[in-house]
C-alpha cells in the first residue's frame, strides 16, 4: 500500500475535508515532538508547542504554497512557535565556550564515536546535544538526525543556505566540546595518540 502524498491530504482539507489534517498530524505529530522537546527541554511545553504548531498549521494552511516540502514548512512553524514560547519564558540558554576548539578536536570527536556501539553512540551524541543551546541542539537534529538539506534548514530557521553553513560548523565546534568532556578519557587519549 502505497501513502498519499502531503499535497493530497492538503488539498482535501483546503476542499472542506477537515479530518484529513488527522493522516497529517500522524505523519508529523513524533518528529514536530521532538524537534520542539530538544528547544524548549521540557516534556509539557513540547507537547504543548506541538499542539500550537498544528493548530497554527492548519489555521494558514491556505498559506503554503508548495515551493518547499511540507515537513520543512511544518518544521518552520514549529520552530517559530518554540521562539515565541522561548521569548515568553525568557529561559537563558547554557553558553559554552569555545575558545579551547582545534581544527583537529572534530576529527578525533568522530574517531571515537565511531569506536562505540551505534546505539551507545546515538545515545551518547543526544545527550551531548541536549547539552547545547536550544538553537544548536535544533539545527544539527534537523542536519544529522532529519536529513534536511543546507536550504531546507534556511526555509525552516528563516536565514540562507550560507548562514546554515556558518552556524553548523560553529554547532559542531560547541558538540565537539562537549564530546570531549563526556567520553571516556581512555577512549580520547587513544586516538589523540594516533593523530
Amino acid at each position: 500500500m502505497s501513502t498519499l502524498n502531503d499535497q493530497h491530504y492538503i488539498d482535501k482539507i483546503l476542499q472542506g475535508e477537515t479530518n484529513a489534517f488527522a493522516v497529517l498530524v500522524d505523519r508529523y505529530k513524533n518528529m514536530i515532538f521532538t524537534l520542539a522537546l530538544k528547544m524548549v527541554k521540557n516534556r509539557e511545553e513540547a507537547e504543548e508547542v506541538a499542539q500550537d504548531t498544528f493548530i497554527k498549521a492548519y489555521s494558514s494552511l491556505n498559506k503554503f504554497k508548495g515551493d518547499s516540502k511540507f515537513s520543512t514548512w511544518i518544521y518552520r512553524v514549529a520552530y517559530n512557535t518554540c521562539l515565541d514560547r522561548l521569548k515568553k519564558n525568557k529561559k537563558e540558554d547554557l553558553n559554552i565556550s569555545i575558545d579551547e576548539f582545534s581544527a583537529h578536536l572534530i576529527k578525533t570527536m568522530d574517531n571515537a564515536l565511531s569506536a562505540l556501539e551505534e546505539k551507545e553512540r546515538k545515545q551518547t551524541i543526544q545527550n551531548c546535544l541536549n547539552l547545547l543551546p536550544r538553537e544548536e541542539n535544533f539545527l544539527l537534529t534537523l542536519f544529522y538526525f532529519e536529513d534536511q538539506s543546507l536550504e531546507e534548514i534556511g526555509k525552516i530557521m528563516n536565514i540562507n543556505a550560507n548562514n546554515v553553513k556558518v552556524k553548523l560548523f560553529r554547532s559542531r565546534q560547541k558538540l565537539a566540546v562537549i564530546l570531549k568532556k563526556q567520553l571516556e578519557p581512555e577512549i580520547v587519549d587513544y586516538y589523540e595518540r594516533e593523530r
